[in-house]
């Protein structure tokens, strides 16, 4: 499974974002998709999430600001990051998850830098 991403980049706060990640390969079943970013020096966190025949979950610190969307096919996630803050600067990976241990895929990740 590849998973590949794009919409990173460099934008002003209060600046929006779309980010996109779409699968491809020997997909299995797919139980969730969701993106995750990563601060220096910290480990992965989830900004949003959304499971099969779920609704969407959301941090805290983005709610309300970033919407996450999943195509009709279920093979493509796309992240829309509107009022974007300095803070919000990190690196962001797809992740597509089936409903076996092993079938757990990361993209290789986006740049998103907000400049104050």
């Amino acid at each position: 499974v590849q998973l590949q991403e794009s919409g990173g980049g460099l934008v002003q706060a209060g600046g929006s974002l779309r980010l996109s990640c779409v699968a491809s390969g020997n997909i299995p079943v797919i139980n969730a998709m969701g993106w995750y970013r990563q601060f220096p020096g910290k480990q992965r966190e989830l900004v949003a999430g959304i499971n099969s025949g779920g609704p969407p979950n959301y941090a805290d610190s983005v709610r309300g600001r970033f919407t996450i969307s999943r195509s009709s096919a279920g093979t493509t996630v796309d992240l829309q990051m509107n009022s974007l803050k300095p803070d919000d600067t990190a690196v962001y990976y797809c992740r597509l998850k089936g409903y076996y241990e092993d079938d757990d895929f990361w993209g290789q990740g986006t740049q998103v830098t907000v400049a104050s």
